[in-house]
């Protein structure tokens, strides 16, 4: 009993033993086995490792790439005109064991500070040897490649590799804003006037050459015009003139019925006259026209009259007014009326 009471410590002590000298490294990490501080065994793929129980440790590290997002500051380049910008970067640990001497026992958070300061050194150098249009520009790529690549060689003495660098935000600090957005504004003002006094202009010369073209095309059509009206009158008159010639008789008549036409053309046209007055006696009519006798007048002056629609006034003894309905007449008025008729 006194044997079985002793081996059951010295086994349960042995299980542990064994159990505490066995560790597990996941393929997501990185093992360190360390001694007194000093490091003793790396065991960076995934699987069981061992140790000497009590007097080594391991340490785990991050096998993965891990991310770091910068604290915004503000950088001066060449053209003196300050910007906020931040970045961020994608790193990994590439040495574990020197990785280990450059943090101690801080691990990834001691680097993502050391890091940081690393990668806003090389902004502020990169950044500032360039004008802010380039750093405003879209394409940062050299800038960011360069930032990356001087980064990457100092972070080699912690263990670490730079993967990528990213600038995330390139803006104005927020009291130069509104004078930035003040001149922006003013500059697009200023070539908007521009273009609206070209625009004008362009308009004027426009308008002027329309104008000309309207002027020259309306005095060309008159032209055309009174060309045309002057053949067409010459072309009536010797169409009045043949039909004078063939029969003078009914060229009066037709001339007479013409007049009492244009006379009584209206509903409130009135005509004012006495029985035997021109325009009821045929033959009256027709020595007024120059036909009396067996006289004629002159065909040209007799077709002239009838095209433009009023009959000869050699002899105005017979002129009969004529009047709106409308206008009212005293008895006095048509009395001389009569008289003179």
């Amino acid at each position: 009993m006194k044997k079985a009471a002793i081996a059951i410590p010295v086994v349960a002590i042995a299980i542990a033993g064994a159990l505490s000298s066995v560790f597990v490294v996941d393929e997501r990490e990185q093992a360190l086995v360390v001694q007194f501080g000093l490091v003793k065994h790396v065991k960076t793929d995934p699987g069981l490792g061992f140790k000497l129980p009590l007097i080594q440790n391991v340490v785990t590290y991050e096998d993965r790439i891990l991310s770091l997002t910068t604290r915004p500051l503000e950088v001066t380049p060449l053209d003196d005109r300050r910007l906020v910008v931040d970045a961020f970067a994608r790193w990994r640990i590439s040495d574990v064991v020197r990785f280990r001497e450059a943090v101690g026992r801080g691990g990834e958070r001691n680097a993502s500070q050391r890091l940081d300061n690393i990668i806003t050194a090389q902004i502020r150098e990169t950044l500032g040897a360039v004008p802010s249009t380039a750093v405003l520009s879209d394409d940062r790529t050299p800038l960011m490649v360069k930032i990356r690549d001087q980064a990457r060689d100092e972070a080699l003495a912690l263990g670490v590799e730079v993967i990528d660098v990213r600038l995330t935000r390139t803006d104005l600090p927020e009291q130069n804003l509104e004078a930035t957005y003040g001149r922006m504004r003013a500059e697009r003002e200023r070539e908007a006037a521009d273009e609206i006094a070209r625009g004008n202009e362009a308009a004027q010369r426009i308008r002027a050459s329309a104008d000309r073209t309207r002027t020259e095309l309306t005095s060309d059509a008159q032209r055309q015009a009174e060309i045309v009206r002057g053949q067409a009158q010459a072309e009536a008159n010797k169409a009045y003139a043949e039909a004078y010639g063939q029969d003078a008789d009914f060229f009066a008549f037709t001339r007479q019925l013409d007049f009492y036409t244009r006379a009584l053309s209206t509903k409130t046209s009135r005509l004012i006259t006495q029985p035997d007055s021109l325009y009821f006696d045929y033959n009256r009519f027709l020595q007024s026209i120059g036909e009396a006798d067996g006289t004629r007048a002159d065909p040209a002056a007799q077709a002239g009259n009838s095209a433009t629609g009023a009959p000869d006034t050699s002899e105005a003894t017979d002129t009969a007014p004529v009047a709106p309905e409308s206008t009212p007449q005293t008895d006095a008025t048509q009395s001389d009326t009569i008289q003179q008729n």
